[in-house]
């Protein structure tokens, strides 16, 4: 059983996670049927269940797991990127980053990063491999990763390296400025690098369902961004889209790992040309 009350972090240099407060790694971590979350992530999701229907939700979250994966595998298979920095990767599901990498070789590197430091907690015993390390720290204060001992002991800025945003933009509000966070990461990025971003999005989404998953996040560590197709295209300034560019996510290089089909999702990969 999961435990009920998330432990506090000894470690104060962390980003403070208060107590008894549902956090969007956890709360994801449920919706895809994990086992790392507690009560207050339970009840959290069941108030979005309520509101926006159980199968909604979870549809929503695996469909963008399944986008992680392909996006992962075809960087890594295709494009021959062998370093990879997660953000705001949650917590460690089946078929992992590194794990989709190191499938295609398994020198390739991958470094995740988090806020939750329940993340590391889980993650570290799971991830202790040459390869992998976990991170945590705030994606809103991008030189803390960028410049963090332990992503610099991995990953080398030098040469290509893909930056994964996946599902997390829409925990970022305007003041936070999200395009401002992808710009840090293009700055360190060699030319023939990539991103990838998905996002939730208000194209297509009932009124209802978007006021409802705001009120689910209302009481989370974040609230909920929802944004335009446009608005999401232009986090991708700089880089240049790969085929097919910004879609659906279950349309992104389909295949038959079950992917479901919603609307409530935008997602793509996209290079950084030569300067």
């Amino acid at each position: 059983m999961p435990a009920e009350e998330p432990p506090r972090a000894d470690d104060t240099s962390l980003p403070d996670i208060p107590l008894g407060v549902p956090t969007a790694a956890r709360m994801y971590d449920e919706a895809l049927g994990g086992k790392d979350h507690f009560q207050v992530d339970r009840d959290a999701n069941a108030r979005l269940y309520k509101i926006i229907g159980e199968d909604r939700v979870r549809s929503t979250a695996l469909e963008n797991r399944r986008f992680l994966g392909r996006a992962v595998r075809h960087l890594a298979h295709e494009c021959g990127i062998r370093q990879f920095l997660d953000v705001g990767s949650g917590l460690p599901s089946a078929r992992n980053t590194h794990q989709i990498a190191q499938e295609v070789d398994p020198a390739a590197k991958v470094v995740y990063v988090d806020i939750d430091p329940i993340v590391a907690a889980h993650g570290k015993a799971l991830l202790s491999r040459d390869g992998t390390r976990i991170v945590t720290a705030d994606m809103r204060e991008p030189e803390t990763i960028l410049d963090d001992p332990q992503v610099r002991e991995l990953i080398d800025f030098s040469r290509p390296v893909a930056v994964l945003f996946v599902a997390v933009f829409h925990f970022v509000t305007p003041a936070e400025d999200p395009a401002r966070i992808v710009a840090a990461f293009r700055g360190r990025q060699a030319p023939g690098s990539y991103v990838t971003i998905s996002h939730l999005t208000s194209d297509g989404v009932p009124p209802e369902d978007i006021a409802g998953w705001e009120a689910g996040f209302a009481g989370a560590t974040s609230p909920i961004v929802f944004r335009t197709e446009k608005e999401i295209q232009a986090l991708f300034d700089g880089y240049e889209m790969v085929e097919p560019g910004l879609v659906r996510p279950h349309t992104w290089h389909p295949d038959d790992d079950g992917a479901p089909r919603t609307t409530s999702l935008f997602g793509g990969v996209g290079r950084l040309p030569a300067r």
